[in-house]
C-alpha cells in the first residue's frame, strides 16, 4: 500500500509541473505585470527597479524555477488588484468555498444515492418515473439559471431565504464558518442546492444504471436461489458492487464542485475562491489566477489518490489482484 501511494505521488509530480508551467506562462502572455503594478505615471528608473525586484530580468527557466520553489511554500506574490499576499487572500476565501462544496456534495450523495437505489429496484413505479423526470431538470438546466430561479421563488416571492452573501459567520482560529449561526445556515441553503443539483441527478442516474446491471448478474440470481432475503441481496450484494463507479464519480465531482463553484458563487455573491477568481480575471490579477489554478490541480490530484485508496476498501478483488501480482 505504501509503495502504491508513493507511485501515485510520483505520477502526480509531472501533472503539477505542467499546471505550474501553464500558470507561470500567464505572467508572460497575459498583460504586463509591471505596467499593472506601476499604473499610468512611472519613470524608466522605476520600471527597471521593479523588473529587477520581480526577477523579470532573469532567464525564463530561472524565473520558472523560482516560481515553483515559491509555490511549494505556498507563496504566490502580491495581488495586483488588492496589494495583499495571495496566500492570505486564498486562506480567507477557502473556508467559504470548502463549506459550500462539501454541503453541495453531501446533498448530492445523501439524496442521489437513495433515489438511484429506489429507481433501480422499483423502476416501473410512479415515484421512480417522477424521480427520472426530476433528474432531467437537473441535467438540462444550467447552474446559473437554477440559481436565479431559486432566488426568485425563495428569496423574492416567499422571502424565506437570503438571496446573496454568507450571513453571519463565527471565526474559529483562521477558519470561518456559518454553521454556528442561523443566518449563516439560511444563506448556505440556496447556493448548496444550486451547486449540488447536477451532481445529485448524475449520481442518481449512475446508481440506477449500475443497480439494473448488477441485478441481472449470475451471482445475484445465485444469492436469491440460496434463499437470501431481498434486503440482503439488494444492499449486501447489489449495492456494494455498484460502489466502485459511484466512488469514482463522487470523487471527481467533488473536485469539479470546488473548481467550478465560480458560477454559483457569482450568482449568490458568495465570498469564496470562485468569486475571487472571477474578480481577478476582470482585473488581470495574474498571481491570484495562477494560485487558483495550482490549488485546483492539487485538489484533483489529492482526490484521485483518495479515490484509488477507497477502491481497496470497497472492492476486495483489487487487493487480491495486487497481492497476487506482487507475489
Amino acid at each position: 500500500m505504501f509503495a502504491f501511494i508513493i507511485s501515485r505521488i510520483l505520477q502526480a509530480v509531472p501533472v503539477m509541473l505542467t499546471v505550474a508551467l501553464i500558470s507561470f506562462a500567464m505572467f508572460a502572455y497575459v498583460g504586463d505585470p509591471v505596467a499593472i503594478m506601476l499604473g499610468q505615471d512611472f519613470t524608466e528608473a522605476q520600471r527597471d527597479a521593479l523588473v529587477r525586484d520581480l526577477g523579470l530580468d532573469q532567464p525564463f527557466w530561472m524565473q520558472f524555477a523560482h516560481f515553483v520553489a515559491n509555490a511549494v511554500q505556498g507563496e504566490f506574490g502580491l495581488s495586483y488588484r488588492l496589494s495583499r499576499p495571495v496566500a492570505d487572500l486564498i486562506a480567507e476565501r477557502a473556508p467559504a468555498t470548502l463549506e459550500l462544496a462539501f454541503c453541495a456534495a453531501g446533498i448530492a450523495l445523501l439524496v442521489g444515492l437513495p433515489m438511484g437505489v429506489y429507481t433501480g429496484l422499483y423502476r416501473n413505479s410512479w415515484l421512480s418515473r417522477f424521480f427520472l423526470t426530476f433528474s432531467l431538470i437537473g441535467v438540462s438546466l444550467p447552474t446559473f439559471l437554477i440559481g436565479i430561479l431559486l432566488i426568485l421563488v425563495f428569496a423574492v416571492w416567499l422571502g424565506w431565504l437570503p438571496s446573496f452573501g454568507r450571513g453571519d459567520t463565527v471565526r474559529i482560529g483562521w477558519w470561518t464558518t456559518g454553521f454556528l449561526t442561523w443566518s449563516g445556515i439560511k444563506a448556505l441553503i440556496l447556493p448548496a442546492i444550486t451547486l449540488g443539483l447536477f451532481q445529485l441527478t448524475l449520481i442518481m442516474r449512475l446508481v440506477r444504471a449500475e443497480m439494473l446491471e448488477v441485478l441481472r448478474t449470475d451471482y445475484i440470481k445465485f444469492a436469491r436461489a440460496r434463499g437470501l432475503p431481498n434486503r440482503a441481496v439488494h444492499f449486501g450484494h447489489a449495492l456494494k458492487n455498484t460502489m466502485v463507479p459511484v466512488i469514482t464519480i463522487v470523487g471527481l465531482q467533488l473536485g469539479a464542485i470546488i473548481a467550478f463553484a465560480i458560477v454559483t458563487e457569482t450568482v449568490f455573491q458568495w465570498p469564496g475562491m470562485g468569486l475571487l477568481f472571477i474578480q481577478s480575471v476582470g482585473a488581470a490579477d495574474i498571481p491570484v489566477m495562477s494560485a487558483y489554478l495550482m490549488l485546483i490541480a492539487l485538489v484533483f490530484v489529492s482526490i484521485n489518490l483518495i479515490v484509488d485508496l477507497l477502491y481497496y476498501a470497497v472492492d476486495p478483488r483489487l487487493r487480491i489482484g495486487r497481492g497476487q501480482g506482487g507475489h
